[in-house]
């Protein structure tokens, strides 16, 4: 059990859009706190060490993508993309530089909220001690669900928490094929909200950090027409 609320860090310049995200998510049980620049941003997220962080695309002093960036450079916080910009090149390039989620303006407040209570209801899955795998070790590759950890060759691989969560969710089920509706619902939580095209940026860069040869990979395999699988013999 939670004895304290959890935290988001919301980075947003507009006043009218950070006031309404900080009133709705404090009325929903969450702690909120505001930063109107990316600076301010990564200072306060060093100083509360939020839960989740929503992060405008358009701040005046930094490119939200370069704040992006740099909170993955320091951490694994999950982090939401907000952009006025809906195109598929955006979306690539916000969850590419390490974002685990994207939404357009204008969007629901009430799918923005669905988005994070899945986030953290598959995070409460994962580490619970009911779940049945803790530490998956796959030929060379070792993955501790305990401490969100994954080595490969003995050495620590890089990961946010949502590639985490779909290398974990895969590698626990070698060998089966799921689609991508079916891997947005199980890791993101939202089919019916959800953009298919997320997954394929996902392991996209799963494949960049644990394939030998991400061009022709060996583990993530692609069923075509139909979705991926962990390959293991």
């Amino acid at each position: 059990m939670l004895t304290h609320p959890r935290k988001v860090l919301i980075i947003e310049d507009e006043p009218d859009i950070s006031r309404i995200l900080r009133d709705y998510l404090t009325k929903n049980q969450y702690e909120a706190a505001v930063a109107v620049t990316g600076q301010d941003g990564l200072q306060i997220m060093e100083l509360i060490q939020p839960d989740y962080i929503i992060l405008d695309i358009m701040l005046p002093d930094m490119d939200g993508i370069e704040v992006c960036r740099e909170i993955r450079r320091r951490n694994n916080i999950p982090i939401l993309i907000l952009s006025a910009r809906g195109s598929d090149t955006d979306k690539v390039l916000g969850l590419g530089f390490g974002a685990d989620d994207y939404m357009t303006k204008p969007f629901s407040l009430s799918e923005l909220l669905a988005r994070i209570n899945a986030h953290f209801r598959r995070y409460d899955s994962m580490t619970s001690d009911r779940d049945r795998t803790d530490l998956l070790r796959l030929g060379n590759l070792v993955i501790d669900k305990k401490a969100y950890k994954v080595t490969l060759n003995g050495l620590e691989v890089s990961l946010s928490a949502k590639e985490f969560e779909l290398l974990h969710y895969l590698a626990s089920h070698k060998n089966q094929v799921f689609s991508k509706a079916q891997l947005l619902d199980a890791i993101w939580g939202y089919a019916t909200y959800g953009d298919e095209n997320t997954v394929t940026v996902y392991i996209r860069r799963l494949r960049e950090k644990i394939e030998e040869d991400p061009s022709h990979p060996t583990l993530l395999k692609t069923v075509w027409g139909v979705g991926y699988k962990f390959n293991h013999e």
